[in-house]
């Protein structure tokens, strides 16, 4: 039985800039897809291919597969249908199958928007894909799809949805097959080198109201830290990779198991051959501060810090339990330690106003991170921010909930206006900091990394690919009033979608008040207090107590 996984060809100008990264759902399902004997696994990487539908069509069309698979984040999703779609006409009698965190709950609109989707694996997928494909290989699909944990699809007219599936519990025994990635093709173009995704932990156990990761993977777990240097080694020594991202939202949570991790890679070595990067709090560095030396000695040189916003009250509105002042003190502790920051701010709710992302510019150029990253609110329509202000929301083109795009329209200035101010934010860091910073301070390294980082940046703004602006029509001030961001209006929220809301709006009334104070805090087995969003600063246990 033949299974082709495909990475759906979307681009948005957002993280891309700074290289091409690897698909890591595909080497983590491959690997239990082989485990259980499925040895016949091939994957079409069309996005970093850039495939077009009739690339896509040949391709298909000779591999033949009996088994499509596919993933999709929310704004991708359209991409992702219409990829199944391309299966649907070149090999009819393929099972097609979409995964992903978009369609795991969102999937009453896809279901409802796409027919060309077979199944939804909801949630993790390495357990259940597995007990799927014995279903088709066996010859019990579709008459046992009501039985396996996890699935949704149209049974006639009537969209079905099975018993979750529990979350992975054993993460150490997963063996990704990262063979099936070309990785000449996955460059991290700071470094120029090639960059991989692995993750030191799945899930968190706190509830940040614009984020979905906490929902997506439910229980927080970390795998052992020397099966995840065993990972990496193997990825430096058989795929020659040199720099790796940690895919954990915050790995630095478990602060003994972190620690193991950098130790563990500085008593093999690592770090002359690789070094990393990874996003968490202002909170966690504040905690660690006497440890960041040690972290950079493990090759820790890049840490990307939600400092979300330099006004308290949008810090307050994100549920993100930190100070404006902490977010200065955090920068300067970890560019003490030789550590590249980059501090990212969420920008264009509906109460932005050029004041504010003025006030965003001037606390970012007073704090001096190494890098800033301005990115739009979106929406996520699964999140609790997004029940919050849905009100507020008229687009529902899920292809521009990227990051890039403005999805709100703040009460005080239009969209065009918005991004006008903020491409203003990334013209004047960026120029001061090339003129003055990047080419004069630190070390060599220093030096290379920062001024490749101005290299994509740049790239990418040549090529108008930088935020989606050539699409957008944005070609500076001058271009401000012939700004289209191209929506398609047309798109609506399925009826189906819309009556499981507000079910769930009903359900979730009823238990607010219980939910409150765990929101905010909760105690740990050793009675530790630990604020939302790892505001906490006392080492978090192994086993997080179940809600």
């Amino acid at each position: 039985m033949r299974i082709v996984l495909i990475h759906p060809n979307y681009h948005s100008g957002g993280a891309e800039i700074a290289g091409n990264w690897p698909p890591a759902w595909v080497a983590y399902l491959a690997g239990s897809l082989k485990s259980a004997g499925f040895d016949d696994v091939q994957f079409i990487d069309a996005m970093t291919h850039d495939l077009s539908e009739g690339d896509l069509r040949v391709r298909l069309a000779e591999l033949q597969p009996d088994v499509v698979g596919t993933t999709a984040i929310t704004p991708s999703i359209y991409v992702a249908e219409q990829t199944l779609q391309v299966a649907k006409e070149v090999v009819p009698n393929a099972l097609r199958v979409l995964g992903g965190v978009h369609a795991t709950f969102m999937y009453k609109q896809v279901l409802s928007e796409c027919d060309s989707v077979d199944v939804i694996v909801r949630g993790e997928g390495e357990e259940i894909i597995v007990e799927l494909m014995e279903a088709v290989r066996d010859g019990r699909w579709p008459e046992d799809r009501h039985r396996i944990k996890g699935l949704a699809f149209k049974d006639g007219e009537t969209i079905k949805a099975t018993q979750a599936a529990s979350t992975v519990k054993n993460l150490d025994a997963i063996s990704p097959d990262w063979s099936l990635l070309e990785w000449e093709k996955y460059i991290y173009v700071p470094l120029g080198r090639r960059v991989a995704i692995p993750n030191l932990a799945r899930g968190c156990p706190f509830t940040c109201s614009f984020c979905s990761q906490w929902k997506f993977w439910r229980d927080y777990r970390v795998r052992d830290p020397l099966k995840v240097v065993d990972e990496i080694e193997q990825l430096v020594n058989e795929h020659d990779v040199g720099f790796f991202i940690l895919a954990d939202e915050e790995p630095t949570i478990n602060r003994r198991k972190f620690i193991q991790f950098c130790e563990e890679l500085i008593r093999r070595d690592l770090p002359r051959r690789v070094q990393w990067g990874i996003n968490t709090r202002v909170t966690d560095i504040m905690r660690d501060k006497e440890l960041l030396p040690l972290y950079r000695r493990a090759g820790l040189v890049h840490v990307s810090l939600g400092t979300e916003a330099a006004a308290q009250l949008k810090l307050d509105q994100f549920n993100k339990e930190t100070k404006v002042e902490e977010n200065k003190e955090a920068i300067r502790l970890l560019r003490e330690a030789d550590i590249f920051v980059e501090a990212q701010f969420i920008v264009g709710l509906d109460n932005e106003t050029p004041e504010t992302l003025e006030e965003t510019f001037q606390m970012a150029w007073d704090w001096q991170p190494d890098l800033a990253n301005w990115a739009m609110y979106t929406p996520w329509p699964f999140t609790p921010l997004f029940q919050e202000l849905k009100d507020k929301v008229e687009i529902f083109d899920f292809s521009k909930y990227n990051f890039v795009t403005p999805i709100m329209a703040p009460e005080a200035m239009d969209r065009a206006t918005l991004l006008d101010r903020v491409m203003h934010n990334y013209r004047r860091f960026y120029s001061r900091k090339a003129l003055f910073y990047y080419p004069w301070r630190g070390n060599g390294y220093r030096r290379k990394y920062l001024l490749g980082c101005l290299k994509a940046f740049a790239k990418a703004g040549f090529a108008r690919t930088f935020y989606d602006l050539g699409k957008a029509n944005y070609w500076g001030p001058q271009s401000k009033d012939k700004v289209n961001f191209n929506f398609d209006r047309t798109r609506t929220i399925a009826k189906a979608q819309m009556d499981d809301w507000q079910s769930t709006q009903d359900i979730a009334a009823q238990k607010r008040a219980q939910k409150v104070s765990r929101d905010t805090s909760f105690k740990m087995p050793n009675g530790a207090e630990v604020k939302a969003c790892g505001g906490g600063d006392k080492q978090m246990d192994d086993v997080i107590p179940a809600e």
